[in-house]
């Protein structure tokens, strides 16, 4: 099943959505312009973000590309435009639009769900930055991974310098970053950048397959575990025990902790 933006939007459709039994799968659909990250496409990105955080039937979200790239990240013609602008506007538009960045940014990695990019061609820049703040990633054979912003005189602005090192470690980092190299599929996942990797005409499947695995088990569980797990290394021993204390008495009254010890205490008896 496929759905697009409420019907009343007045812009073009540039993000699809696919729905197969609670797992949605997020299709950025801007393929001419390999997917990069127009104002509209942001905009849009986000509104669905925040409709499948709402939906309790969605248990997982999968990030996609249309055509042959993921996400080549920042577009570079509205960039050009921009630096035509009054010099005493530029700075204040820029940090204006670098909040509606981080917006859709940590909207996409703080959602309430399991989250996989399933990366089907290249990943640059904004693009990179938007599988990496993702739970998991699954990489095609085709896809390739650029943090390219200082080949552009600019700083990762879409969480990368906080999501990479995550992933990688520092130095490793520092070196991805400062070169602005573009690394395959296989060396990203030789230094975890990626979790799986898969033939490419098997991606979408593989990620669905993966997104199931990961998302079998009550969503207030996976929520909840999450929200203290994506914290973890900023936060001290005393800190995450009270945070899993209060998250652990929210988990005592669901019906489903109540539901999987009822049925586990019986299957035992049965035993």
């Amino acid at each position: 099943m496929t759905t697009d933006l409420p019907d009343d939007s007045k812009e073009r459709p540039l993000v699809r959505v696919e729905l197969d039994e609670g797992i949605a799968t997020v299709v950025l659909d801007r393929p001419e312009a390999r997917n990069a990250m127009s104002d509209e496409l942001r905009e849009q990105m986000l509104a669905v973000f925040i409709r499948l955080g709402a939906d309790p039937s969605i248990r997982a979200v999968i990030l996609t590309g249309a055509g042959r790239a993921f996400c080549a990240g920042g577009d570079l013609k509205a960039m050009q435009s921009r630096m035509a602008n009054p010099a005493g506007e530029v700075a204040y538009a820029g940090w204006l639009r670098m909040q509606e960045v981080s917006r859709a940014v940590a909207r996409l990695h703080t959602l309430n769900k399991i989250t996989v990019a399933a990366v089907n061609g290249p990943a640059v820049g904004l693009g990179c930055d938007l599988a990496l703040c993702c739970d998991f990633l699954v990489a095609g054979g085709k896809a390739t991974f650029a943090m390219s912003y200082l080949r552009r005189g600019l700083i990762p602005d879409g969480g990368g310098n906080y999501f990479l090192p995550r992933r990688v470690g520092l130095a490793k980092a520092k070196e991805l970053i400062f070169s602005g190299r573009s690394i395959d599929a296989e060396e990203a996942l030789t230094i975890g950048l990626v979790d799986r990797l898969v033939e490419q005409d098997e991606l979408l499947g593989a990620a669905r397959q993966f997104a199931r695995e990961m998302s079998d088990a009550p969503l207030s569980a996976i929520a909840l575990t999450k929200s203290i797990l994506d914290r973890s290394l900023e936060l001290s021993l005393d800190e995450v025990f009270a945070l899993g204390a209060a998250a652990q008495a929210i988990c005592y009254t669901t019906d489903a902790h109540h539901d999987l010890v009822t049925d586990f205490l019986q299957s035992r008896r049965r035993d």
